[in-house]
Protein backbone atom coordinates (compact mmCIF):
# COMPACT_ATOMS: atom_id res chain seq x y z
CA UNK A 1 0.00 0.00 0.00
CA UNK A 2 1.34 3.40 -0.97
CA UNK A 3 1.63 6.15 1.59
CA UNK A 4 -0.90 8.71 0.32
CA UNK A 5 1.09 11.43 2.05
CA UNK A 6 3.89 10.92 -0.46
CA UNK A 7 3.90 13.30 -3.44
CA UNK A 8 2.08 11.95 -6.50
CA UNK A 9 5.35 11.68 -8.44
CA UNK A 10 6.71 9.31 -5.79
CA UNK A 11 3.52 7.26 -5.56
CA UNK A 12 3.62 6.71 -9.33
CA UNK A 13 7.35 6.11 -9.71
CA UNK A 14 7.76 2.98 -11.90
CA UNK A 15 9.37 -0.07 -10.33
CA UNK A 16 10.06 -1.97 -13.55
CA UNK A 17 11.20 -1.00 -17.01
CA UNK A 18 7.88 -1.77 -18.69
CA UNK A 19 6.13 0.93 -16.65
CA UNK A 20 8.54 3.69 -17.68
CA UNK A 21 7.06 6.34 -19.96
CA UNK A 22 9.42 7.95 -22.48
CA UNK A 23 13.07 7.21 -23.38
CA UNK A 24 12.06 4.64 -26.01
CA UNK A 25 15.52 4.88 -27.59
CA UNK A 26 16.99 3.46 -24.37
CA UNK A 27 14.29 1.30 -22.80
CA UNK A 28 12.05 0.38 -25.74
CA UNK A 29 12.00 -3.17 -27.09
CA UNK A 30 15.29 -2.60 -28.93
CA UNK A 31 16.79 -0.14 -26.45
CA UNK A 32 20.35 -0.80 -25.30
CA UNK A 33 19.58 0.06 -21.67
CA UNK A 34 16.68 -2.41 -21.61
CA UNK A 35 19.00 -5.15 -22.85
CA UNK A 36 21.61 -4.18 -20.26
CA UNK A 37 19.11 -4.27 -17.40
CA UNK A 38 17.58 -7.56 -18.54
CA UNK A 39 21.06 -9.12 -18.70
CA UNK A 40 21.65 -8.26 -15.05
CA UNK A 41 25.22 -7.19 -15.87
CA UNK A 42 25.16 -3.51 -15.00
CA UNK A 43 28.14 -1.29 -15.86
CA UNK A 44 28.89 1.97 -14.10
CA UNK A 45 27.02 4.66 -15.99
CA UNK A 46 26.15 8.33 -16.25
CA UNK A 47 22.54 9.21 -17.05
CA UNK A 48 22.53 12.62 -18.75
CA UNK A 49 19.39 14.54 -19.55
CA UNK A 50 17.03 17.39 -18.60
CA UNK A 51 15.35 17.48 -15.18
CA UNK A 52 12.43 15.15 -14.58
CA UNK A 53 12.86 12.76 -17.51
CA UNK A 54 13.52 9.54 -15.59
CA UNK A 55 17.15 9.43 -14.43
CA UNK A 56 16.38 8.61 -10.79
CA UNK A 57 13.59 6.26 -11.83
CA UNK A 58 15.92 4.27 -14.10
CA UNK A 59 18.44 3.96 -11.26
CA UNK A 60 15.70 2.57 -8.98
CA UNK A 61 14.49 0.17 -11.69
CA UNK A 62 18.03 -1.16 -12.06
CA UNK A 63 18.36 -1.63 -8.30
CA UNK A 64 15.02 -3.48 -8.15
CA UNK A 65 15.96 -5.75 -11.05
CA UNK A 66 19.43 -6.82 -9.94
CA UNK A 67 18.56 -7.02 -6.22
CA UNK A 68 21.89 -5.46 -5.21
CA UNK A 69 22.40 -3.26 -2.14
CA UNK A 70 21.45 0.24 -3.24
CA UNK A 71 22.73 3.51 -1.77
CA UNK A 72 21.76 7.03 -2.77
CA UNK A 73 23.75 10.23 -2.31
CA UNK A 74 22.96 13.75 -3.42
CA UNK A 75 25.98 15.66 -4.63
CA UNK A 76 24.38 18.82 -3.24
CA UNK A 77 24.84 17.67 0.36
CA UNK A 78 27.25 14.71 0.30
CA UNK A 79 31.03 14.90 0.64
CA UNK A 80 34.09 12.67 0.40
CA UNK A 81 33.34 11.24 3.86
CA UNK A 82 29.89 10.05 2.72
CA UNK A 83 31.35 8.46 -0.40
CA UNK A 84 33.98 6.58 1.62
CA UNK A 85 31.36 5.33 4.08
CA UNK A 86 29.34 3.81 1.20
CA UNK A 87 32.49 2.22 -0.24
CA UNK A 88 33.31 0.64 3.13
CA UNK A 89 29.76 -0.74 3.37
CA UNK A 90 30.07 -2.09 -0.17
CA UNK A 91 33.22 -4.00 0.78
CA UNK A 92 31.18 -5.80 3.44
CA UNK A 93 27.93 -6.18 1.50
CA UNK A 94 29.37 -7.25 -1.85
CA UNK A 95 28.48 -5.75 -5.23
CA UNK A 96 26.70 -2.48 -4.46
CA UNK A 97 25.00 0.16 -6.58
CA UNK A 98 25.69 3.76 -5.62
CA UNK A 99 23.37 6.33 -7.17
CA UNK A 100 24.64 9.93 -7.06
CA UNK A 101 22.13 12.56 -8.06
CA UNK A 102 23.52 15.75 -9.62
CA UNK A 103 26.98 14.22 -9.87
CA UNK A 104 28.12 17.32 -11.79
CA UNK A 105 28.13 19.13 -8.45
CA UNK A 106 30.90 16.87 -7.10
CA UNK A 107 34.30 18.55 -7.27
CA UNK A 108 37.43 16.77 -8.49
CA UNK A 109 38.46 15.39 -5.10
CA UNK A 110 34.96 14.02 -4.49
CA UNK A 111 34.90 12.36 -7.91
CA UNK A 112 38.43 11.01 -7.36
CA UNK A 113 37.22 9.31 -4.17
CA UNK A 114 34.99 7.11 -6.36
CA UNK A 115 37.64 6.06 -8.85
CA UNK A 116 39.27 3.12 -7.11
CA UNK A 117 35.98 1.54 -6.04
CA UNK A 118 34.51 1.87 -9.52
CA UNK A 119 37.65 0.50 -11.14
CA UNK A 120 37.79 -2.53 -8.81
CA UNK A 121 34.06 -3.17 -9.14
CA UNK A 122 33.40 -2.62 -5.44
CA UNK A 123 30.58 -0.32 -6.45
CA UNK A 124 28.58 0.14 -9.61
CA UNK A 125 28.20 3.89 -9.99
CA UNK A 126 25.06 5.40 -11.48
CA UNK A 127 25.43 9.15 -11.75
CA UNK A 128 22.64 11.49 -12.83
CA UNK A 129 23.37 14.87 -14.35
CA UNK A 130 21.63 17.63 -16.26
CA UNK A 131 25.02 18.90 -17.43
CA UNK A 132 27.21 17.63 -20.25
CA UNK A 133 29.38 15.00 -18.50
CA UNK A 134 32.27 15.79 -20.86
CA UNK A 135 32.56 19.12 -19.03
CA UNK A 136 31.45 18.21 -15.51
CA UNK A 137 32.78 14.68 -14.86
CA UNK A 138 36.55 14.22 -14.77
CA UNK A 139 37.97 12.17 -17.61
CA UNK A 140 39.32 9.33 -15.46
CA UNK A 141 35.91 8.64 -13.93
CA UNK A 142 34.07 9.23 -17.21
CA UNK A 143 36.25 6.69 -19.02
CA UNK A 144 35.04 4.02 -16.59
CA UNK A 145 31.36 4.74 -17.20
CA UNK A 146 28.87 4.25 -20.00
CA UNK A 147 27.03 7.49 -20.84
CA UNK A 148 23.33 7.23 -21.66
CA UNK A 149 21.62 10.36 -22.96
CA UNK A 150 17.99 10.84 -21.95
CA UNK A 151 15.77 12.99 -24.14
CA UNK A 152 13.24 15.63 -23.13
CA UNK A 153 9.79 14.06 -22.75
CA UNK A 154 7.44 14.67 -25.66
CA UNK A 155 3.99 16.17 -25.26
CA UNK A 156 2.57 12.70 -25.86
CA UNK A 157 4.78 11.26 -23.08
CA UNK A 158 3.55 13.91 -20.66
CA UNK A 159 -0.10 13.35 -21.56
CA UNK A 160 0.42 9.63 -21.03
CA UNK A 161 1.80 10.42 -17.57
CA UNK A 162 -1.31 12.41 -16.72
CA UNK A 163 -3.54 9.62 -18.03
CA UNK A 164 -1.62 7.05 -15.99
CA UNK A 165 -1.97 9.16 -12.86
CA UNK A 166 -5.72 9.62 -13.30
CA UNK A 167 -6.22 5.92 -14.04
CA UNK A 168 -3.94 4.36 -11.43
CA UNK A 169 -3.45 6.62 -8.41
CA UNK A 170 -5.69 5.59 -5.51
CA UNK A 171 -6.06 9.14 -4.23
CA UNK A 172 -6.98 10.68 -7.59
CA UNK A 173 -9.40 7.86 -8.44
CA UNK A 174 -11.52 8.85 -5.44
CA UNK A 175 -12.36 12.12 -7.24
CA UNK A 176 -14.28 12.93 -10.40
CA UNK A 177 -11.66 14.60 -12.58
CA UNK A 178 -12.29 16.07 -16.02
CA UNK A 179 -9.23 17.22 -17.95
CA UNK A 180 -10.62 19.95 -20.21
CA UNK A 181 -7.26 21.59 -21.10
CA UNK A 182 -3.67 20.58 -20.55
CA UNK A 183 -1.39 23.28 -22.01
CA UNK A 184 -0.86 25.11 -18.73
CA UNK A 185 0.01 21.88 -16.92
CA UNK A 186 2.63 21.07 -19.53
CA UNK A 187 4.02 24.58 -19.88
CA UNK A 188 4.36 25.39 -16.20
CA UNK A 189 6.04 22.07 -15.49
CA UNK A 190 8.47 22.72 -18.37
CA UNK A 191 8.67 19.09 -19.49
CA UNK A 192 9.66 17.90 -16.00
CA UNK A 193 7.56 14.81 -15.18
CA UNK A 194 8.03 15.25 -11.44
CA UNK A 195 6.81 18.85 -11.54
CA UNK A 196 3.93 17.89 -13.83
CA UNK A 197 2.58 15.20 -11.53
CA UNK A 198 3.01 17.27 -8.39
CA UNK A 199 1.30 20.23 -10.09
CA UNK A 200 -1.55 17.94 -11.11
CA UNK A 201 -1.91 16.87 -7.48
CA UNK A 202 -1.80 20.47 -6.27
CA UNK A 203 -4.61 21.39 -8.65
CA UNK A 204 -6.79 18.40 -7.77
CA UNK A 205 -6.23 18.92 -4.04
CA UNK A 206 -7.43 22.51 -4.41
CA UNK A 207 -10.71 21.78 -6.18
CA UNK A 208 -12.68 19.40 -3.99
CA UNK A 209 -14.27 16.14 -5.12
CA UNK A 210 -15.40 17.25 -8.58
CA UNK A 211 -12.49 18.65 -10.56
CA UNK A 212 -12.59 20.38 -13.95
CA UNK A 213 -9.05 21.20 -15.06
CA UNK A 214 -8.66 24.19 -17.40
CA UNK A 215 -5.58 26.24 -18.25
CA UNK A 216 -6.85 29.24 -16.30
CA UNK A 217 -7.59 27.14 -13.23
CA UNK A 218 -4.07 25.68 -13.32
CA UNK A 219 -2.48 29.12 -13.69
CA UNK A 220 -4.53 30.56 -10.83
CA UNK A 221 -3.73 27.70 -8.48
CA UNK A 222 -0.04 27.61 -9.35
CA UNK A 223 0.02 31.36 -8.64
CA UNK A 224 2.36 32.11 -11.51
CA UNK A 225 3.75 35.61 -11.18
CA UNK A 226 5.28 35.60 -14.65
CA UNK A 227 4.17 34.52 -18.10
CA UNK A 228 3.98 30.79 -18.72
CA UNK A 229 7.44 29.64 -19.67
CA UNK A 230 6.20 28.75 -23.14
CA UNK A 231 2.61 29.32 -24.18
CA UNK A 232 2.80 27.27 -27.39
CA UNK A 233 3.88 24.10 -25.63
CA UNK A 234 7.48 24.24 -26.84
CA UNK A 235 10.10 22.73 -24.58
CA UNK A 236 13.03 24.16 -22.70
CA UNK A 237 15.36 23.72 -25.68
CA UNK A 238 13.22 25.96 -27.89
CA UNK A 239 13.75 28.87 -25.50
CA UNK A 240 17.52 28.47 -25.55
CA UNK A 241 17.33 28.21 -29.35
CA UNK A 242 15.41 31.49 -29.56
CA UNK A 243 17.91 33.04 -27.15
CA UNK A 244 20.94 32.02 -29.22
CA UNK A 245 19.31 33.04 -32.51
CA UNK A 246 18.44 36.46 -31.08
CA UNK A 247 22.06 37.09 -30.07
CA UNK A 248 23.31 35.79 -33.43
CA UNK A 249 20.82 38.12 -35.10
CA UNK A 250 22.19 41.13 -33.16
CA UNK A 251 18.93 41.81 -31.30
CA UNK A 252 19.83 42.60 -27.66
CA UNK A 253 16.18 43.28 -26.80
CA UNK A 254 14.94 39.82 -27.78
CA UNK A 255 18.08 38.25 -26.32
CA UNK A 256 17.60 39.76 -22.88
CA UNK A 257 13.88 38.90 -23.00
CA UNK A 258 14.64 35.20 -23.56
CA UNK A 259 17.30 35.45 -20.88
CA UNK A 260 14.62 36.66 -18.48
CA UNK A 261 12.35 33.78 -19.53
CA UNK A 262 15.07 31.30 -18.62
CA UNK A 263 15.95 32.99 -15.35
CA UNK A 264 12.30 33.15 -14.23
CA UNK A 265 11.85 29.55 -15.34
CA UNK A 266 14.69 28.47 -13.02
CA UNK A 267 17.22 27.62 -15.74
CA UNK A 268 20.66 26.57 -14.51
CA UNK A 269 22.93 29.61 -14.58
CA UNK A 270 25.91 27.57 -15.79
CA UNK A 271 23.89 26.15 -18.68
CA UNK A 272 23.14 29.68 -19.90
CA UNK A 273 26.73 30.85 -19.43
CA UNK A 274 28.13 27.81 -21.24
CA UNK A 275 25.95 28.51 -24.28
CA UNK A 276 27.18 32.12 -24.31
CA UNK A 277 30.76 30.88 -24.23
CA UNK A 278 30.17 28.68 -27.26
CA UNK A 279 28.35 31.45 -29.12
CA UNK A 280 31.14 33.96 -28.52
CA UNK A 281 33.45 31.79 -30.60
CA UNK A 282 30.99 30.25 -33.05
CA UNK A 283 29.08 33.40 -34.03
CA UNK A 284 31.42 36.29 -33.21
CA UNK A 285 34.90 34.83 -33.35
CA UNK A 286 37.59 37.06 -34.80
CA UNK A 287 35.11 39.82 -35.61
CA UNK A 288 35.55 40.73 -31.93
CA UNK A 289 37.93 38.44 -30.00
CA UNK A 290 37.09 40.25 -26.76
CA UNK A 291 33.67 38.58 -26.86
CA UNK A 292 35.23 35.24 -25.94
CA UNK A 293 37.12 36.84 -23.05
CA UNK A 294 33.93 38.42 -21.68
CA UNK A 295 31.94 35.20 -22.12
CA UNK A 296 34.63 33.19 -20.34
CA UNK A 297 34.78 35.68 -17.48
CA UNK A 298 30.98 35.55 -17.28
CA UNK A 299 31.04 31.77 -16.98
CA UNK A 300 33.64 31.93 -14.21
CA UNK A 301 31.78 34.68 -12.37
CA UNK A 302 28.30 33.15 -12.39
CA UNK A 303 29.68 29.76 -11.35
CA UNK A 304 30.96 31.43 -8.17
CA UNK A 305 28.13 33.89 -7.51
CA UNK A 306 24.93 32.12 -8.56
CA UNK A 307 21.45 33.64 -8.48
CA UNK A 308 20.09 36.24 -8.01
CA UNK A 309 23.09 38.49 -8.72
CA UNK A 310 24.23 36.42 -11.71
CA UNK A 311 21.31 37.80 -13.71
CA UNK A 312 23.13 41.15 -13.86
CA UNK A 313 26.35 39.61 -15.13
CA UNK A 314 24.46 37.49 -17.66
CA UNK A 315 22.57 40.54 -18.90
CA UNK A 316 25.80 42.48 -19.42
CA UNK A 317 27.32 39.61 -21.37
CA UNK A 318 24.17 38.96 -23.43
CA UNK A 319 23.70 42.58 -24.47
CA UNK A 320 27.42 42.86 -25.32
CA UNK A 321 27.41 39.71 -27.46
CA UNK A 322 24.17 40.64 -29.18
CA UNK A 323 25.50 44.10 -30.01
CA UNK A 324 28.87 42.80 -31.23
CA UNK A 325 29.82 42.36 -34.93
CA UNK A 326 29.35 38.76 -36.05
CA UNK A 327 31.46 36.22 -37.90
CA UNK A 328 31.29 32.45 -38.16
CA UNK A 329 34.48 32.26 -40.23
CA UNK A 330 36.54 30.35 -37.66
CA UNK A 331 33.61 27.99 -37.02
CA UNK A 332 33.28 27.31 -40.75
CA UNK A 333 37.05 26.83 -41.01
CA UNK A 334 37.11 23.96 -38.50
CA UNK A 335 34.04 22.40 -40.15
CA UNK A 336 35.81 22.46 -43.52
CA UNK A 337 39.03 21.15 -41.99
CA UNK A 338 37.31 18.22 -40.28
CA UNK A 339 35.46 17.35 -43.47
CA UNK A 340 38.75 17.49 -45.38
CA UNK A 341 40.33 15.11 -42.86
CA UNK A 342 37.43 12.68 -43.27
CA UNK A 343 37.77 12.81 -47.06
CA UNK A 344 41.56 12.55 -47.29
CA UNK A 345 42.43 10.40 -44.27
CA UNK A 346 45.81 10.39 -42.53
CA UNK A 347 48.00 12.25 -44.99
CA UNK A 348 51.74 12.31 -44.35
CA UNK A 349 53.03 15.39 -42.54
CA UNK A 350 55.72 17.05 -44.72
CA UNK A 351 59.20 15.94 -43.61
CA UNK A 352 60.38 19.52 -43.15
CA UNK A 353 57.93 20.21 -40.32
CA UNK A 354 58.09 16.85 -38.53
CA UNK A 355 59.50 16.65 -35.03
CA UNK A 356 63.11 15.41 -34.92
CA UNK A 357 64.02 14.68 -31.28
CA UNK A 358 66.56 11.93 -32.03
CA UNK A 359 69.72 11.67 -34.14
CA UNK A 360 68.24 8.83 -36.19
CA UNK A 361 65.19 10.87 -37.09
CA UNK A 362 67.38 13.78 -38.17
CA UNK A 363 69.41 11.40 -40.33
CA UNK A 364 66.17 10.19 -41.89
CA UNK A 365 65.38 13.77 -42.95
CA UNK A 366 62.91 14.75 -40.26
CA UNK A 367 62.89 18.55 -39.99
CA UNK A 368 65.22 19.00 -42.99
CA UNK A 369 64.47 22.15 -44.95
CA UNK A 370 62.30 23.77 -42.32
CA UNK A 371 62.42 27.58 -42.50
CA UNK A 372 62.24 29.19 -39.06
CA UNK A 373 59.94 32.20 -39.54
CA UNK A 374 61.74 34.43 -37.05
CA UNK A 375 64.93 34.26 -39.12
CA UNK A 376 63.24 36.23 -41.90
CA UNK A 377 62.11 39.83 -42.39
CA UNK A 378 58.72 40.43 -40.86
CA UNK A 379 58.95 37.07 -39.08
CA UNK A 380 57.57 35.40 -42.19
CA UNK A 381 58.71 33.27 -45.10
CA UNK A 382 56.41 31.67 -47.63
CA UNK A 383 56.45 27.95 -46.88
CA UNK A 384 54.05 25.09 -47.57
CA UNK A 385 52.85 23.48 -44.34
CA UNK A 386 50.06 21.33 -45.76
CA UNK A 387 50.54 17.72 -46.88
CA UNK A 388 51.43 17.54 -50.58
CA UNK A 389 48.03 16.17 -51.61
CA UNK A 390 46.18 19.26 -50.34
CA UNK A 391 48.70 22.02 -51.02
CA UNK A 392 47.27 25.54 -51.33
CA UNK A 393 43.96 24.51 -49.73
CA UNK A 394 42.19 27.49 -48.14
CA UNK A 395 40.04 26.67 -45.10
CA UNK A 396 39.83 30.00 -43.27
CA UNK A 397 38.11 32.80 -45.15
CA UNK A 398 37.96 35.91 -42.92
CA UNK A 399 34.50 37.40 -42.47
CA UNK A 400 33.39 40.70 -43.91
CA UNK A 401 33.76 42.88 -40.83
CA UNK A 402 36.25 45.52 -39.77
CA UNK A 403 38.55 43.32 -37.70
CA UNK A 404 38.62 40.39 -40.09
CA UNK A 405 39.13 42.68 -43.06
CA UNK A 406 42.36 43.67 -41.29
CA UNK A 407 43.19 39.98 -40.94
CA UNK A 408 42.41 39.45 -44.63
CA UNK A 409 44.61 42.39 -45.59
CA UNK A 410 47.54 41.00 -43.56
CA UNK A 411 47.16 37.48 -44.96
CA UNK A 412 47.00 38.89 -48.50
CA UNK A 413 50.19 40.87 -47.95
CA UNK A 414 51.96 37.75 -46.66
CA UNK A 415 50.70 35.07 -49.03
CA UNK A 416 50.10 37.25 -52.10
CA UNK A 417 47.77 35.33 -54.46
CA UNK A 418 48.35 31.88 -53.03
CA UNK A 419 45.06 31.58 -51.16
CA UNK A 420 43.02 34.25 -52.90
CA UNK A 421 42.64 36.50 -49.90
Amino acid sequence: MFDLNLPLAERLRPTNIDELIGQEHLVGEKGILRKTIKSGIIPSMILWGPPGVGKTTIANIIANHVKSPFHTLSAVSAGVKDVREVIEKAKRQGKTILFIDEIHRFNKSQQDALLGAVEKGTITLIGATTENPSFEVNSALLSRCQVYTLKALTENDLLNLIAAALANDIKLKKKTIELKEHKALLNISGGDARKLLNLLELVTDSLGEKVKITDQVVIDIAQQRVAIYDKSGEQHYDIISAFIKSIRGSDPNAAVYYLARMIEGGEDVKFIARRLLILASEDIGNANPTALVIANNTFQAVAVIGYPESRIILSQCVTYLASSPKSNASYMAINKAQQLVKETGDLQVPMAIRNAPTKLMKEEGYGKGYQYAHNYDGNFTEFEFMPKEIENKKLYDPGKNAREEEIRKRLRSLWKDKYGY
